[in-house]
This record gives structure tokens, C-alpha cells and sequence, in this order.
């Protein structure tokens, strides 16, 4: 079993703290982990975030208390880990928040650290985001729910052509509230996986939203996850974790999902 996604996001940058991740995962039956972080957590990303900080006092706050910490201090920690006896295989990445305006800061600064993976996310739809507590009064209440979707969607396409990536986050993830088109989601779900293949990329089936949120949906959507399977799509099993605690959650039942529905294919 693979969990593709977790983050240290709220512990330090330390080996002692990615131990816990690690430990965590081996004791649940992962045989590989993927460690990641936001780049909103390092300060030499902040310039792609002014579109979000000056959009809203809210955001702009919880900006401040997520932006701490410098690059070289996660490089240092991968290059000490890597030279670590570990009890399984760990990779080390960054989940990056994509904006089309910013593709070309990005495909610099990512260009200078070898990566084992770089992961894409749309956090914000074209600055207000979309999964926080204060996303309702920002966004959600403010615009009808099938031009955010549209729009979203637009972005992970974008997101999806950059060449950027080798992984796409939580690819349905705009569903976090239950809140839901009016239009059918098939083309779109097509469309994607279309793209994923010809780009190959992995789409992540991620169990976040439904453990932090309580989405229905253990993972990916029926329909989404049959589509990407259709294509031959390659499936990445993701927790999403934030305390180590979390490593592995879902993953089993993510997996057999994926099992049973390759099985009636």
C-alpha cells in the first residue's frame, strides 16, 4: 500500500518529527510513504501568494501563521533522511498550489531542488479559497456553485498541461462542503482523464474529505474514480495526513474500492 500524501505542516522540520510520520505508516501496512508540504509553508514561495493575501484579512492572517520556515531547512531534513536506514520507502516532495500567473516563478524555483515528486493543488479559486472555514462567507455564498466548479476545473486543466507535476491533489476535493453542480460532472471527469494519461500523471484518490470533512465519498467519486480507470489512468492512494496519527487513513478501504471496480471492468 502507498500513502502518497501526508504532510509535517504542524510540527517542525525536524528528523525526530517525520519519524513519527514514518513509524506511523510502517505500523498501518505502508510499504511507501510520500512526505510533502504546502509551499505556502516556506517563506520563498510568498510571492505567489500576494493575489491571496490581498484578497481578504482572513486570508492574509492565516497566511501569516502558515508561512515560517525556509526551504533549506526541508532540503537539509530530505538529504538527512535519505541517508537513513529506514523501515520503508519514503519520498520527499512538495505540494504546490498552482496558479496560472505564476508558472513561470514556479517552474524556476522548482527546478533548483531534485524532488522525488511535485504534487499540483488548486487551494484558491482565482485568489479566495475554497476549503478553509471562512470559505463559505468568502466564496461559497457569494457565487452560484457551478461557476466555481467550472472554474476549478478550468484550473486543474491548467494545472494538469503546466508539465509542472508529476501527481494532481485531491482532484475532487472541490465537493468538501457537499455542495454540488447542477450540470453532469462525466465530461469533465473524461476530459481530465484524457489529459492524465497523455501527460502521465498520477490522480490522486484522496481520503482526507472524507475523514477531516465527513464527505460521503471515502476517496474520489464513483464516477471519477470508474472514469480514470476507464482511461488507465494511474491512481495514487493519498491520506492527506497532518499528524502522524492520520498516516494510513482509509487507505485499506481505498484500495479495495479500487480493486473491486477494476474487477468489474
Amino acid at each position: 500500500m502507498i500513502d502518497g500524501h501526508v504532510h509535517l505542516e504542524n510540527g517542525e522540520l525536524s528528523v525526530e518529527y517525520a519519524m513519527q510520520f514514518v513509524n506511523a505508516a510502517a505500523k498501518k501496512g505502508i510499504q511507501t510513504l510520500q512526505i510533502l508540504d504546502h509551499t505556502h509553508r516556506f517563506l520563498e514561495f510568498a510571492p505567489m501568494y500576494e493575489g491571496v493575501r490581498c484578497a481578504s484579512a482572513l486570508q492574509a492572517e492565516w497566511l501569516k501563521k502558515k508561512t515560517k520556515d525556509h526551504l533549506s531547512q526541508y532540503h537539509q531534513l530530505i538529504e538527512t533522511m535519505k541517508q537513513m536506514e529506514l523501515p520503508i520507502e519514503v519520498r520527499f516532495g512538495l505540494e504546490v498550489c498552482y496558479a496560472p500567473q505564476s508558472e513561470s516563478f514556479l517552474r524556476d524555483i522548482l527546478s533548483q531542488y531534485p524532488y522525488d515528486f511535485l504534487v499540483g493543488s488548486i487551494h484558491s479559486i482565482d485568489g479566495i479559497l475554497y476549503d478553509m472555514p471562512f470559505s463559505r462567507e468568502l466564496l461559497w455564498d457569494h457565487f452560484p456553485a457551478d461557476d466555481i466548479y467550472r472554474r476549478y476545473y478550468a484550473l486543474v486543466e491548467q494545472l494538469m498541461r503546466s508539465g509542472l507535476f508529476t501527481q494532481v491533489a485531491h482532484p475532487d476535493t472541490i465537493k468538501l462542503f457537499d455542495i454540488y453542480p447542477s450540470y453532469d460532472l462525466t465530461p469533465t471527469y473524461a476530459r481530465l482523464a484524457e489529459l492524465a494519461a497523455e501527460k502521465d500523471l498520477y490522480m490522486e484518490d484522496n481520503t482526507g474529505c472524507h475523514y477531516r470533512y465527513h464527505t460521503a465519498d471515502i476517496g474520489l467519486s464513483d464516477a471519477f474514480l470508474r472514469v480514470l480507470l476507464d482511461h488507465h489512468v494511474k491512481i495514487m492512494t493519498a491520506s492527506d495526513a497532518h499528524v502522524p496519527e492520520h498516516v494510513g487513513n482509509y487507505i485499506p478501504e481505498a484500495c479495495e474500492k479500487i480493486r473491486q471496480m477494476e474487477a468489474q471492468r
